[in-house]
């Protein structure tokens, strides 16, 4: 596709965004928060904080959504950085777009509390859905960026703990290889706008603390895939995470998982994030919406 002069922009606010790439944790968690707070829900969005399984977590819905079908979803920010405060009103378009509740989860961020910490959190959120009557088929989890790749590795770690699963996964731009084997790492270094090998890989180190980066449940491309529900993964093409999405997709496949991979043209790191400002976010936006409520009905 032709890069629109709203793409143009987006890229350019991404790379100042990036700042010193050397920022401590805090300051880069001050920073985002900052980009990202100061955007404005519409009027007719409710939000409600809860505790989720005792887990800090806020409803996000918009007029006409079910309540009996909820998206419970993990924010990105390698683990590290982001909340609902950075997340908010993506989670209300996502609300429209799909029909249903967001629970959006702030899960405890290495490195004061590293893995498997937000994957213990996304677990008790679940299962205090289901406890307080949400039909585990009417549930989506979704996430994007780490929250992608805890999204995958949470239906992997409530398959294998024998708990029911959920209708559908969306995985978007999924950080699903700490290890970072991927060949997309280097092939798109020069033309991500976000990302970079270094930063992933001290981001990857402060998460793990001394774990193998290969290990499943913080690494799914390497889990067993099979017997998770339906997914959505995508890509923007340019990411140097793009073969994370597309190595997810083919073991998902190949153990017999409904998955659908979409990579999508020219498209940066997280680009649904920015529907207020780049149509070809609000179209993703519209498609997770349309396999959101494909599946979950």
């Amino acid at each position: 596709m032709a890069v629109t002069p709203q793409l143009e922009e987006l890229i350019r606010l991404l790379k100042a965004a990036g700042g010193e790439p050397r920022a401590t944790i805090e300051e880069a968690r001050a920073s985002y928060e900052l980009r990202m707070s100061s955007l404005e829900l519409d009027a007719d969005v409710t939000t409600e904080r809860v505790g989720a399984g005792g887990v800090p977590a806020e409803w996000v819905s918009t007029p006409g959504t079910a309540r009996d079908r909820v998206m419970l979803y993990l924010h990105g920010g390698y683990y590290a950085i982001g909340s609902m405060r950075t997340h908010r009103v993506y989670l209300s378009r996502l609300s429209r777009a799909t029909g249903a509740r967001l629970l959006g989860l702030d899960y405890r961020l290495a490195p004061e509390n590293p893995f498997p910490a937000a994957l213990q959190d996304t677990l008790a959120a679940y299962r205090w859905l289901i406890s307080n009557g949400i039909e585990p088929k009417k549930i989506a989890i979704g996430g994007e960026s780490a929250g992608g790749g805890l999204t995958a590795a949470a239906c992997v770690a409530l398959r294998y703990m024998g708990d029911p699963l959920p209708g559908a996964a969306v995985c978007i731009s999924s950080w699903a290889d700490l290890a970072h084997t991927g060949e997309s790492i280097t092939s798109n270094a020069a033309v991500d706008p976000t990302v970079t090998l270094e930063r992933g890989a001290e981001m990857a180190r402060l998460y793990l603390a001394g774990r193998d980066p290969k290990t499943p449940l913080a690494s799914p491309v390497y889990a067993d895939l099979g017997g998770l529900p339906p997914m959505l993964i995508m890509a923007g093409s340019v990411e140097i995470l793009r073969d994370d999405s597309v190595r997810l997709a083919q073991r998902a496949q190949e153990a017999g998982v409904e998955a659908t991979l979409e990579i999508w043209d020219d498209m940066p790191h997280n680009w649904p994030m920015y529907a207020h400002m780049l149509p070809e976010a609000q179209r993703a936006v519209d498609r997770i919406g349309e396999f959101v409520q494909g599946h979950l009905g």
